[in-house]
């Protein structure tokens, strides 16, 4: 029996590279892709793969959304982060959000296939180097912000407004301030540049 993936990034020419890896094992199939959480949840529904290899950085509700809402309404659902942000901020997120696991994408083909084998065996997988160190007092607060507030503390952090964040989104303004408030507070900040200095001190971003 082959092991049936959905793979989930938002830029096609990635996707066609993945898919050109797991080809090279005749034990998996790609049976679908998606280039957006809300299609990623929607595709999970109706396919039922074995296991999801998701990107987390994506237009829409973004792949720790869609990894939460996903693992709300099915449990065993296995999911593989994979990422060009490697910063523990990022590991330990996709990890509360449910993934199952966590790669760079610049991994070998026998990194990939060997997450993917597995995570399916109800393994876990987080990439050797990639493992977090352990936290400082920051880093433990970022970790208790959800999916989605971290999504806006680092939309924050790159400097959008509260308006276009609510565009981009598709969130209602008032949800977002909601958000932004509650987002300093537990960061124990007043101003956004405050945040963008804790968002960039952690590498959630970059200079």
């Amino acid at each position: 029996m082959k092991i049936r993936v959905i793979l989930v990034d938002d830029h096609a020419v990635v996707r066609a590279g993945f898919k050109m890896l797991l080809a090279t094992d005749a034990q998996i199939e790609v049976i679908a892709e998606a280039e957006r959480g809300e299609q990623a949840i929607k595709l999970y529904q109706d396919q039922q793969p074995d296991i999801m290899v998701m990107d987390i950085s994506m237009p829409g509700i973004g792949g720790l959304e869609a990894i939460r809402r996903i693992c709300a309404r099915d449990n065993q659902a296995k999911t593989l982060v994979f990422s060009v942000h490697n910063e523990q901020v990022y590991i330990n997120q996709a990890i509360k959000a449910g993934a199952k696991g966590f790669i760079s994408k610049n991994s070998a083909a026998d990194i990939l296939i060997d997450a993917i084998q597995h995570i399916v065996k109800d393994g876990r997988y987080i990439e050797e180097g990639l493992m977090p160190a352990m936290p400082s007092d920051y880093q433990q607060t970022i970790d208790t912000l959800s999916p989605r507030e971290f999504d806006i503390f680092l939309l924050l952090a790159k400097g959008r407004t509260a308006h276009k964040i609510s565009d981009e989104l598709c969130l209602g303004y008032k949800t977002v301030a909601n958000y932004s408030t509650q987002i300093k507070k537990k960061l124990n900040v007043t101003t956004v540049a405050e945040l963008a200095h804790i968002a960039l001190l952690y590498g959630a971003v970059n200079h």
